[in-house]
């Protein structure tokens, strides 16, 4: 066995986590006890803290949370990897959405304890809303921190906000839950200067600070944070879209089940729904089904399809 492959393996059996005395370990890789010492510090040395016991009974452990090297992960690049993982979880395909869970389930427990504990906030504080947009928008991952966990800690934050038209407020909220909507998040939060609830989209969130300030959770109007924020998008011009499509789930979901929730009604028919202000993006979308598209809702998006169906009708017999 090569000096690399036996370090390898000496980290594989390490990161069982559990407790290996030096006997086993010299056995399990077919080398002195020496050897294994040197090949302890030699991993001590990279960061992986590796516990040791000296006397007779004594042997080697790594530490909990440390499957990887300690800051390995900045606090952004850990927020991130979690946000992007937690996406494909509530929008990938059946199979990304599968291992994108399975890796979440690895990733968080071996993340040094500071940067577990935020990612978990992140997780804790979030709940999907099955919705596409067409177009992701960049979020802070250091406001996107600090909300999650004043959700998770009943902290009250401020923040600086721009609404839709670009006007600019500061804002102090009760934080209750984060909202995942395709590629945005948005802030379920009791506003304490309106004395009202709003949902807020985080990536027009911009300085936020936790206030060290605990309160009592109000009662998030209806009682679900996810119909909340749909409620709110359907006021801002955002609008229930729905068509029956003449083929198998098994067929449309890696054509359109990135953007649309499936539902079987047959072995050769689904109705499929999303919600978007942008009707365009929706023809295309059920484009992308490549097959037969009826019962199309609401109006306008029919009359749109029919109208490119005809164009390219058209443009085909010249």
């Amino acid at each position: 066995m090569s000096t690399s492959t036996r370090f390898l393996r000496l980290l594989s059996l390490l990161q069982t986590h559990r407790y290996w005395s030096g006997d086993e370990l010299a056995q399990r890789l077919d080398v002195s006890l020496r050897t294994v010492r040197r090949d302890i510090d030699r991993l001590r040395d990279l960061g992986y803290p590796v516990q040791a016991d000296r006397g007779v009974g004594g042997g080697y452990q790594l530490a909990s949370g440390a499957a990887l090297p300690p800051l390995v992960l900045d606090d952004e690049e850990a927020v991130a990897l979690v946000a992007a993982l937690q996406s494909t979880v509530h929008g990938g395909s059946s199979a990304l959405a599968e291992a994108a869970l399975r890796a979440l389930g690895k990733v968080i427990p071996v993340l040094p304890s500071r940067l577990r504990q935020r990612a978990q906030a992140l997780a804790a504080s979030t709940v999907p809303l099955d919705s596409r947009n067409s177009v992701p928008e960049p979020v802070d991952p250091q406001v996107l921190v600090v909300l999650a966990q004043g959700c998770r800690d009943r902290e009250r934050v401020a923040f600086d906000y721009r609404d839709a038209k670009g006007s600019a407020s500061s804002r102090r909220v009760e934080p209750a839950k984060l909202v995942n909507v395709g590629d945005r998040y948005y802030l379920v939060a009791y506003d304490l200067d309106r004395a009202d609830w709003r949902s807020f989209r985080v990536d027009r969130a911009e300085s936020a600070e936790p206030r060290a300030l605990r309160f009592i959770p109000r009662e998030i109007p209806g009682g679900d944070a996810a119909q909340f924020v749909r409620q709110g998008l359907r006021g801002a011009g955002v609008q229930p879209i729905s068509a029956r499509v003449h083929a198998s789930a098994e067929v449309l979901a890696p054509r359109i089940g990135r953007w649309f929730e499936i539902q079987p009604t047959d072995e050769n028919c689904c109705i499929v729904r999303t919600e978007n202000s942008n009707l365009s993006w929706a023809a295309f979308g059920l484009a992308l089904s490549e097959a037969k598209v009826s019962d199309v809702k609401p109006e306008e998006l029919r009359k749109l399809l029919t109208s490119w169906s005809s164009n390219l009708a058209s443009g085909s017999e010249e």
